[in-house]
């Protein structure tokens, strides 16, 4: 009986160590909600970007499956527009679509479009068909704000987007860029 009561309270210890309770364990979130993830452009550099899983935790869960499985390594940045964006990922819509996390869709999502902010692109007409094309903000322009799923800031490299569009011509005002124009996402390294 000794023995057993041993083995016990070891077995206890284990348990409150690892975070196990009553035989499942808990999903602990050590980054506080919070992602970093590297984009590399060809010819242009890095951006570290901090994804933020307690405003946009669908959206985020997306990114970081699309980018490990290595889904945006080769594609590019296909529309480039001065003052507002550019936006990365494949052209059509490949992947099953997401619930769009912003204000106008019911979601509390307080992230702004501010510059260096990431967010999900989407159709016009669909509040939920945000699949892999994303973009990054290159000013301000909280006028959007809560109309699309913004879900992290660029903390590093922001030089990366400037130079993006001082060096890509576009071929009208929606800024599309011409295929042997467009820059290439090298890689999108999740790091946490």
């Amino acid at each position: 009986m000794k023995k057993l009561k041993y083995i016990l309270s070891i077995l206890l210890v284990v348990v409150l160590l690892t975070g196990c309770e009553f035989g499942t364990v808990r999903h602990k979130e050590e980054n506080n909600g919070m992602h970093h993830v590297i984009i590399e452009v060809e010819k242009y550099g890095t951006m570290e970007v901090e994804l933020d899983a307690n405003e946009a935790p669908i959206t985020v869960r997306n990114f970081i499956n699309l980018a490990q499985s290595g889904y945006y390594d080769g594609t590019t940045f296909h529309r480039t527009i001065p003052e507002f964006m550019i936006q990365g990922g494949k052209g059509a819509v490949e992947k099953p679509t997401i619930k769009g996390e912003f204000s106008a869709n019911g979601v509390n999502n307080t992230i702004s479009h501010t510059r260096g902010t990431i967010a999900m692109a989407r159709t016009a007409y669909d509040y939920n068909s945000a699949s892999t094309q994303f973009f990054i903000m290159h000013q301000d322009m909280p006028s959007i704000d809560g109309q699309y799923a913004t879900f992290g800031h660029v903390t590093k490299g922001i030089e990366v987007v400037d130079a993006i569009l001082e060096n890509t011509p576009v071929e009208d005002d929606n800024g599309t860029t011409l295929k042997e124009n467009q820059p290439v996402i090298k890689k999108i390294t999740v790091i946490d």
